[in-house]
């Protein structure tokens, strides 16, 4: 675990010496849990620090007002959602499901502001991975889309992924997707029947499978 912790990004840097004073006072609360298990409900006050340590995590992201939801698959080591701890909305976004047998660990919120944040690296380490995931999602906003129907449906599917690569899965019947990019049903059929023959994507019953977002990425720019 000492070495798996200090192999993300908030601990980098951190002297080895105050690591373990840290480790001497915190209060790690260890969860291994069973393929299929949610760690995290969309919704719960994110009031700790989430490491996945091992295994895999299977994240769901939906609203009860939008037609379509977005699943992506996290390995170890990751800390879920270290942006949802401050700010208006200190909720988790996202469903949580360890996709095989994987163990956690948590940090109270308490924990992190009365000690962890008493650490220079740490404080960089932490405003680091959240102005870089705000920087990420400002320039996927002023991306400009290549022309073409393929090309808007690679970009509405990327731009709603925490990471553009990896696998991911979105729930979404033709004719709502149809919607969002401004064609019709049957144009957009075309189109991902000929972005499945290219191997960018495999099509299933209300569902879009991405084999990997990288190479979907790729093509776009491309």
């Amino acid at each position: 675990m000492f070495d798996t912790l200090l192999q993300l990004p908030l601990f980098q840097g951190l002297a080895q010496e105050d690591f373990t004073n840290i480790l001497g006072k915190v209060k790690l609360h260890f969860v291994r849990h069973k393929a299929g298990v949610c760690i995290i409900k969309a919704g719960e006050v994110c009031n700790r620090l989430v490491f996945v340590l091992k295994g895999e995590v299977e994240a769901f992201t939906t609203k009860a007002d939008i037609p379509y939801g977005v699943t992506e698959f996290f390995q170890a080591p990751y800390l879920l959602e270290p942006q949802s701890m401050f700010g208006m909305n200190t909720s988790f976004v996202t469903n949580y499901t360890a996709s095989a047998e994987t163990d956690t660990v948590s940090i109270s919120k308490s924990f992190v502001l009365n000690e962890l944040f008493k650490y220079e690296i740490f404080r960089l380490n932490y405003m680091n991975i959240i102005s870089n995931r705000a920087q990420n999602l400002n320039g996927r906003f002023w991306t400009k889309a290549d022309e073409g129907l393929e090309s808007h449906i690679a970009n509405f599917i990327l731009n709603r992924t925490e990471r553009p690569a990896g696998r991911k899965i979105i729930k979404i019947k033709k004719e709502d997707l149809a919607v969002i990019v401004n064609d019709t049903r049957m144009g957009v059929s075309k189109a991902l029947n000929n972005m499945q023959q290219a191997g960018l994507l495999e099509l299933r019953r209300g569902e879009i499978v991405i084999p990997d977002a990288a190479r979907l990425r790729d093509a776009v720019a491309g």
